[in-house]
């Protein structure tokens, strides 16, 4: 009976040990299948997209174009007078004033010809004092009829070229003196001063004004550019027209260089003429402006690209470049309804700036438009609109900014 009775215990433990790991398990499948449910009535969630707001404002249509640096004043420093290169006195690559000395050329022979011109001078003084005197003892002997009047006459006239010999005797000695003056060589404007392109000891202004350095001066800097006449057509045809305004005068005068490395240069230039004649052979129409120069950060020659704001656009929206999709059929967007339907909207584009399309026409304020997203759509299924981080973007890319950008906005705002 003890034996039964153990049995029986044993098999009531095992039924119950059953019974408690089939209602864990069904548990476990229970919580499983409640963390798959989806929403009452058995739907899927709404997919959430990235999305901006539509704001039309006033956007200033920058034109990007190729330019050249050049200082804004050169001067060649040249040898104006013959004669062997005695001294160097500037250091190369240093900034010089106006009429600082540069170069000493030997002197000796302009200093022997000034005093020359200067014993020439005496002796046509002395001359003239001469003659002088005997036209004034003539004049009351020619009244007495004392001497003849032709002796008068004679009297007169080697006075008169006595005075004449004065005068050239003046003009040789000044000659040699700005000779002299010219043996030493000093800069004729305030600048940066080059290499040397002669050394002492050399024959100089033999037959031709030889040229020792060059100066610049390099602030300001100017910066040349060309813009193609067709597209200052379009854009003034656009500005008459009334599809786009012209440049508020502080934006238009504001000018920004973007450097080689694709840095923007800090201090904003101002526009100072755009040329009046189109190059026949290029058909571009040269510009220039003027940049401040202080540090001497720009160098003349150099090569960047000028933005300058020409026109502006008002009541336009700007979207980043990802919300845009392109076709030969048109431009259109995605716009995001109250009711969380999604649907292709047709737009008018005009350029592109700071990676955003500005897009003319087709969207009204308040509208939402997709910006990323559109991996999740499906159909006609609804979708949950949220705001578009920037930042997140980026991130969904590889961090990458959006490419595209229209050199010439303004000449394309125009041209659509």
């Amino acid at each position: 009976m003890a034996a039964l009775s153990n049995l029986l215990t044993r098999s009531t433990l095992v039924g119950a040990c059953g019974a408690t790991v089939v209602a864990l398990a069904l548990s476990a499948c229970g919580a499983k299948n409640n963390g798959q449910a989806g929403p009452p009535g058995g739907g899927r969630p709404a997919a959430q997209v990235g999305v901006v707001t539509v704001e039309p404002r006033t956007v200033g249509l920058v034109t990007e174009l190729p330019g050249r640096l050049e200082a804004s004043r050169v001067a060649q420093v040249r040898a104006r007078v013959a004669g062997i290169l005695q001294q160097r006195l500037f250091r190369e690559g240093s900034d010089v004033k106006a009429g600082q000395l540069l170069f000493e050329i030997d002197s000796a022979p302009y200093r022997a010809a000034a005093a020359s011109a200067e014993a020439m001078l005496a002796r046509a003084l002395a001359n003239q004092t001469q003659a002088a005197a005997q036209a004034e003892r003539y004049m009351p002997l020619v009244e007495a009829n004392a001497i003849s009047k032709q002796e008068y006459v004679n009297a007169v006239a080697a006075q008169k070229l006595a005075e004449a010999d004065v005068a050239a005797a003046r003009a040789a000695v000044q000659t040699a003196q700005i000779n002299l003056g010219y043996a030493s060589v000093t800069s004729p404007i305030a600048g940066r001063i080059g290499r040397t392109l002669v050394t002492e000891g050399a024959l100089v202004g033999q037959g031709e004004a030889t040229q020792l350095a060059l100066v610049q001066q390099i602030n300001p800097m100017y910066v040349n550019f060309t813009q193609s006449s067709g597209e200052l057509l379009r854009l003034r045809k656009a500005i008459r027209s009334g599809k786009l305004k012209r440049a508020a005068a502080a934006d238009s005068a504001g000018v920004r260089v973007v450097l080689e490395d694709g840095s923007e240069y800090a201090r904003a230039g101002k526009l100072l003429f755009e040329d009046l004649s189109v190059d026949p052979a290029s058909g571009q129409v040269t510009l220039r402006a003027e940049l401040p120069n202080p540090d001497g950060v720009l160098l003349p020659g150099m090569y960047v690209r000028v933005r300058l704001k020409q026109a502006q656009a008002d009541e336009v929206t700007q979207l980043p470049q990802q919300a845009v999709m392109r076709s030969g059929a048109g431009d259109s967007v995605m716009v995001v309804g109250a009711d969380g339907k999604v649907s292709p909207r047709p737009v008018k584009i005009g350029p592109a700036q700071n990676g955003h399309w500005i897009v003319l026409e087709g969207l009204t304020a308040g509208e939402q438009v997709m910006v990323d997203g559109f991996q999740k759509l499906q159909g006609g299924a609804s979708v949950k609109a949220v705001p578009w981080q920037p930042a997140a973007a980026g991130a969904g890319n590889g961090g990458k900014a959006p490419t595209g950008a229209a050199p010439n906005a303004a000449s394309a705002a125009a041209g659509k």
